[in-house]
């Protein structure tokens, strides 16, 4: 039921002005729908934190965060409700009329406060669907696994919907010639650890853009060298 008053609140549904004190039942469903769909979301992220790596004499598999994690779900929720807030409103002046109740625009000028609104509920509403399809495809997560008995490296992706949905690369293990670190600061900082491969480009392991220590490059990059027994290149 908290779940149920918090959604009610986020969509400014006036529960009060309906006969009998209740919302309509198709409001109802609706928020329902939303929060039970929140809560998975949530789930599944927090599932994606807690994520342990498996580690045996033959094999070896490190998994990798994508956009499946607590931050981005967080940021999703935020964006879409504020845009929700500022959209209506941002009509509402134009029209005249409040057409979401709870929320007025009797002191909002159509220009050029109402257009800005409407323009920053739009951006909001689309970055935050967005945010929530990605986090729901969990794009960028996946797997790095070591196979020494079979001799084979497999590094597997989620992608975008489409043809590249599932990206899935595999190479014998003996083309490894080291574990590499690229570290670069400034304005844009990168932190990637990647495979160096013998007549190959250099292959990610993390995921572009994940923030990272110096500690933690060194500690997730020396798993995975320790394995095939390849050094470690950019201390």
């Amino acid at each position: 039921m908290l779940g149920l008053h918090l959604g009610i609140s986020l969509l400014g549904i006036d529960t009060s002005k309906t006969s009998g004190g209740d919302a309509p039942q198709k409001e109802i469903g609706k928020v329902k729908l939303m929060t039970k769909w929140l809560i998975h979301l949530f789930y599944y992220a927090i599932c994606e934190e807690i994520v342990t790596n498996y580690r045996s004499k033959w094999i070896q598999v490190d998994f990798v965060k994508g956009s499946r994690t607590i931050a981005n779900s967080c940021w999703a929720c935020l964006l879409v409700c504020g845009a929700t807030g500022f959209l209506p409103v941002g009509f509402s002046s134009c029209v005249g009329k409040d057409l979401t109740p709870g929320l007025s625009s009797e002191h909002i000028v159509f220009i050029p406060q109402g257009i800005v609104m409407c323009f920053y509920g739009i951006a909001g509403l689309f970055i935050g669907l967005y945010l929530w399809c990605t986090a729901f495809r969990n794009v960028g997560g996946g797997y790095n696994l070591f196979d020494k008995r079979e001799g084979f490296l497999s590094i597997f992706r989620w992608g975008f919907p489409g043809n590249n949905r599932r990206i899935c690369i595999r190479l014998v293990l003996k083309d490894v010639e080291a574990i590499g670190l690229e570290s670069r600061e400034g304005l844009y900082p990168r932190r990637l650890i990647y495979l160096k491969m013998r007549g190959r480009q250099n292959i990610p392991l993390t995921r572009i853009g994940e923030s990272l220590t110096s500690g933690d490059m060194e500690e997730k990059a020396a798993e995975p060298a320790r394995f095939p027994r390849v050094s470690i290149e950019g201390f």
